[in-house]
């Protein structure tokens, strides 16, 4: 089965996106606008709709890409602010599965761990 886990890398667009873009359209976005980025990396893209209430994932799996979509029938996701002075799109695991669960993430306040 197909999954997005942990050793995934996990890119933000910057902008919203019209929801009814496929794979084509998105692959186009990240070639243009996401320069230094190969949508062929196997690393996800992530792009929101602009109500909030949708999301697109991009990944090229080897041999093709999957298009993950979710749709919510009430609410919204929370996007995290771009950050155009360190220009990092990247945003971690952990924040994409609190953003897809509905979890603030203004109250997250994660604890010291040892990391290697």
């Amino acid at each position: 089965m197909y999954s997005l886990t942990s050793s995934n890398k996990y890119y933000l667009y910057q902008g919203y996106v019209r929801m009814n873009r496929g794979i084509d359209g998105l692959y186009k976005m990240i070639r243009s606008e996401m320069k230094e980025l190969s949508p062929v990396s196997g690393d996800a893209f992530i792009f929101f709709g602009k109500k909030r209430q949708s999301v697109k994932i991009l990944k090229w799996d080897g041999d093709g890409f999957l298009l993950y979509y979710k749709r919510l029938e009430g609410g919204s996701f929370e996007v995290p602010v771009f950050n155009p002075r360190t220009g990092n799109y990247e945003i971690g695991w952990n924040t994409l599965s609190f953003i897809l669960s509905g979890v603030s993430l203004k109250s997250v306040r994660l604890r010291k761990r040892f990391r290697i």
